[in-house]
């Protein structure tokens, strides 16, 4: 009864915020999706403050604050709640609104993980009482993308990252496709600290530089922390807190983990490379890394490749590392992946090309290469721009794709040579697409 009692405060609270205030974002959630929707991501993305926009956007169509259940099992009080108490939370709704058919009930559980035996309420619920059950939590004790799998295919997954740059600068204020010279100025700034300010919408909205700073500083170390020593059970937690730094400094080249593994060893770390391949396995569950292989048409060399790593936000690694240079060319390449990652869908693959020359990003769409893309800061310097070309078309030669892209800090121009065509494009442009 006294969980019936808490249930019901916390729906009545809830209804008495609503609307609720969220910047809105890209994702969105459609409003009968037929399925369990769940929101995978990256801790602090906004995976939260979706659902809360899809709130917003439901009380838009007529659907009543009174028609809403929204419970955030975060909540202190309900820590280490059994299994059997969860059906309470219908029980305390059934009593305060008698009249209302569960069936025309929306209902949202943030950080229902938490609680044993979630998984199994969730299916009841949403196969016996209520078509409209949405699904959150973080990365601490199960992982965002494992959600779904617990909730056994009866799901439709909408990612959270970081922001996009057109949501960057919303969040900021700043008309992202006006022609005037004024507003040009301005996005050339936004830029500047989307590069090296990043892009977690808390952060993108904290005036205070240094407050800044230690945000991400934070969402370090709980992804660090609880992401992955607390739920991984990873008692080395200094040398965790080293090796990811190490993929960090290693953004654009191939990651030896074996390498890295050697390198520790050697300063007199006891570890073992089989936990290193498990620390990056889990570091890219947890949604900090994102990484891509060498393209080759052999799937067992594929997965003996090098991996390239890239972190999900440029920010949390210039406040984690402090670098002493810019790392602009660095960053430049690591926003182009992470935006190529939110695009990719369900049907792209995404590879780098190493052979005799690079190519940056080959785009595979199911069985067909539809783009090439190369990333550098400039093309200034001719041993530069002929690098870049010369490992486009390489690839291009290699992959048989016609569409070829060279993204560079502003240049624009369109490059003939060898019956290649190549579009060379400045990154505002490129990410605003």
């Amino acid at each position: 009864m006294a969980k019936r009692e808490l249930f019901k405060t916390l729906i009545a609270l809830t209804q008495a915020e609503l609307p609720f205030e969220r910047m809105e974002r890209e994702v969105v959630i459609p409003d009968n999706p037929d399925a369990i929707i769940t929101v995978p991501g990256v801790r602090r993305a906004g995976k939260s403050s979706l659902l809360m926009l899809t709130v917003n956007k439901l009380l838009a169509a007529g659907v009543k604050r009174e028609q809403i259940l929204w419970i955030n099992f975060d909540d202190e009080r309900l820590s280490g709640m059994p299994t059997e108490e969860l059906d309470e939370v219908l029980t305390a709704y059934r009593e305060m609104y008698p009249e209302t058919n569960l069936k025309d009930v929306y209902m949202f559980f943030d950080e229902i993980q938490n609680i044993a035996g979630w998984d199994l309420f969730v299916l009841r619920v949403f196969k016996s009482y209520c078509p409209h059950v949405y699904i959150t939590g973080s990365n601490a004790k199960l992982q965002s993308r494992e959600i779904s799998t617990a909730l056994r295919g009866w799901t439709l997954d909408y990612e959270m990252l970081p922001l996009s740059f057109a949501e960057y600068c919303r969040f900021v204020g700043i008309d992202a496709h006006s022609y005037l010279e004024s507003d040009r100025a301005k996005r050339h700034a936004a830029l500047e600290n989307y590069l090296h300010g990043g892009a977690f919408p808390q952060v993108v909205l904290t005036p205070d530089q240094s407050t800044k700073l230690k945000r991400l500083q934070g969402y370090f170390n709980v992804m660090l922390l609880r992401d992955l020593a607390e739920r991984h059970k990873i008692k080395n937690v200094e040398g965790l807190r080293y090796f990811l730094k190490r993929i960090m400094l290693t953004l654009t080249k191939t990651t030896s983990i074996n390498g890295i593994c050697n390198d520790m060893r050697s300063s007199g770390a006891n570890v073992n490379k089989d936990d290193l391949y498990n620390w990056a396995d889990w570091a890219v569950e947890a949604y900090m890394f994102v990484r891509f292989p060498k393209y080759t048409p052999s799937m067992v060399k594929e997965n003996q490749s090098l991996r390239k790593y890239y972190i999900i936000d440029t920010g949390m690694r210039q406040a984690v590392l402090m670098p002493q240079s810019a790392d602009s060319g660095k960053l430049l390449e690591n926003i182009v992946a992470i935006d190529l990652f939110r695009r990719r869908g369900e049907e792209r693959k995404i590879f780098y090309w190493q052979e005799k020359h690079e190519c940056d990003f080959v785009i595979q769409r199911n069985e067909c290469v539809e783009e090439l893309l190369q990333v550098c800061w400039d093309m200034d310097d001719d041993d530069t721009r002929q690098r870049e070309i010369d490992g486009i078309k390489e690839t291009a030669k290699g992959t048989k794709c016609t569409k070829l892209t060279i993204v560079t800090r502003d240049r624009q121009e369109t490059i003939e040579e060898d019956g290649y065509t190549i579009q060379v494009v400045g990154i505002e442009d490129w990410l605003l697409r």
